[in-house]
């Protein structure tokens, strides 16, 4: 059991210190773009910089808890650190949803089109990007404010009860009606926003192909989709969407059956939280690999500029 439990300890430090770098360090190449090159900024840094951000708060709020648990410390953090973690793993779970959904709609809306109607867009949906986060926040906020009413310290590990558990925090079920209707509503948002996701996905990878096709015919250029910039652009559209649905639905069924069982299972504990933590790990990795603005030369060409003056 304690090597079992140091196995897992290892594979979470593992994943969160390299996600978290990962988001860490896409997000300073965000910062970096609007500070030294604003010329090469994009309307959809914005969101890809707040999905940076809140998957590195994903990962710290639940990565560092299940690593101090597998390498079995059991530190007293108390009803309002537990409120406090199972809140904010809540909330920046949704957000995380919202935000890639979010960014897979503005790709799409953003697809060249008419030029006419590619400049209205331009210079109007940029500018609800960040309204439209700010209310995200304020409104998965509020859905998940029901955890911090029965959220506790788990004092007893050995305790087997329906409701959520892990080594520090458990929520139990205090009312079936509120419960009800408050994973009613958690499931309506995300199947609402995984179904805006697929479709703007989907609408993307049409129109690139055919776009490809279209040139190809043009040019008679042999050259293969996956080599052309629309190819590398539905690439990333279809892994990252492909990866979310795995991991959230993986997750989802994980979490389900844990809540309706009613002894802890630890190892499934374990392997749940690992593959929560998977999309926000990766996630970082597949969006550098394709981004070619901020190149290694221009970075530190301009950092020998800097410190030359």
């Amino acid at each position: 059991m304690a090597s079992r439990d140091t196995l897992f300890g290892v594979f979470f430090a593992i994943q969160t210190g390299v996600g978290f770098l990962g988001n860490c360090l896409l997000l300073t190449l965000y910062v970096y773009t609007v500070f030294t090159l604003p010329r090469k900024k994009k309307p959809a840094d914005g969101i890809l910089a707040h999905l940076a951000l809140t998957n590195a708060l994903t990962l710290l709020f639940r990565g560092v808890p299940n690593i101090i648990s597998s390498f079995g410390m059991r530190p007293e953090i108390g009803d309002s650190g537990c409120k406090t973690v199972l809140y904010i793993q809540r909330v920046t779970r949704s957000v995380s949803l919202y935000t890639t959904s979010l960014q897979s709609m503005f790709q799409a809306v953003t697809l060249p089109l008419s030029g006419c109607k590619r400049a209205w867009l331009k210079n109007n949906i940029s500018t609800l990007i960040q309204p439209s986060i700010f209310f995200c926040w304020i409104i998965n906020m509020a859905i998940n404010s029901e955890i911090i009413l029965r959220a506790v310290a788990n004092r007893n590990t050995s305790e087997a009860a329906s409701g959520y558990h892990s080594p520090f925090c458990k929520s139990s079920v205090y009312d079936h009606q509120v419960a009800l209707t408050f994973l009613s509503t958690v499931l309506i948002q995300d199947l609402f926003f995984l179904s805006l996701m697929m479709c703007s996905s989907i609408y993307m990878v049409t129109v690139l192909s055919r776009h490809h096709k279209t040139a190809q015919r043009i040019r008679g250029s042999g050259r293969s989709l996956r080599s052309s910039p629309e190819g590398k652009a539905t690439l990333v559209i279809v892994t990252l969407v492909c990866c979310f649905i795995i991991f959230y639905w993986t997750n989802s069924l994980l979490t389900a059956y844990g809540q309706l069982g009613r002894k802890g299972n630890w190892p499934l504990e374990n392997i749940n939280n690992f593959i929560s933590s998977c999309y926000p790990t990766i996630c970082p990795f597949i969006l550098m690999k394709n981004e070619n603005r901020i190149s290694r030369v221009n970075f530190f060409n301009s950092r020998t500029r800097m410190f030359s003056c």
